[in-house]
C-alpha cells in the first residue's frame, strides 16, 4: 500500500461498510444488554437521586456508534451528506449527553472527571467525524470515526458497569 492511501481511504465511505456493519451489530447487542442490565437493578437504581439519568447516558453512549453506522450505511448518499448525518447525531448527542451530565451532578456524589471526560470525548469525535468526512480535512474517518467508536463503547460499558454491578455494593 502506497504511504498517502490510507488518507485516501479515510474520505471514501465505500471501504468502511465492514467497519461500520460490524459497529452496528456490536452497538445494536449492547443496547439491549444494557436495557437488561437496567431492568435487573431498576428498584435499586431509582432509589438514587439522578442514577436514571446514568442509565439513560449509559444507553445514549452505545446509540452513537449505531445511530452513526446506520446513517452511513445507506447505500447511494453522497459522501456530503453522510459527512453532514454524522456532524448532526455527534451535536445532538454532544447536546444529550451534557444535559444528562449536568443533571447528574450533585456535590454529594460527584462522579470521576475521566467518566464525564470520556462522555464528552466520544460525542464530540462524531461530530468532528462529520465535518472531517464532508470537507475532506481533519485526517477523516479512520482519525476520528474509529476512536469515536471505541469512546463510546468504552463510556457506557462503564456506566453500565455502574449499574449492575457498583450498585450494589
Amino acid at each position: 500500500m502506497k504511504e498517502n492511501q490510507g488518507a485516501v481511504y479515510a474520505y471514501q465511505i465505500e471501504y468502511w461498510t465492514v467497519f461500520l456493519s460490524v459497529t452496528a451489530g456490536v452497538a445494536a447487542t449492547l443496547t439491549g444488554l444494557i436495557f437488561v442490565a437496567i431492568s435487573i437493578n431498576l428498584s435499586r437504581i431509582l432509589e438514587f437521586p439522578r442514577l436514571a439519568d446514568r442509565a439513560a447516558e449509559s444507553i445514549l453512549q452505545i446509540l452513537g456508534p449505531l445511530i452513526v453506522s446506520i446513517w452511513a450505511l445507506v447505500p447511494g448518499q453522497p459522501r456530503l451528506l453522510i459527512g453532514i448525518g454524522m456532524a448532526v447525531a455527534g451535536f445532538v448527542l454532544w447536546i444529550l449527553q451534557t444535559l444528562l451530565q449536568y443533571r447528574s451532578f450533585t456535590r454529594e456524589h460527584p462522579r470521576p472527571v475521566i467518566s464525564i471526560l470520556l462522555g464528552q470525548s466520544s460525542t464530540l469525535t462524531f461530530l468532528i467525524a462529520g465535518i472531517s468526512l464532508a470537507t475532506e480535512t481533519l485526517g477523516g474517518l479512520n482519525q476520528w470515526l474509529v476512536p469515536g467508536v471505541i469512546l463510546s463503547i468504552t463510556a457506557g460499558v462503564s456506566n453500565a458497569w455502574v449499574l449492575l454491578v457498583e450498585i450494589l455494593r
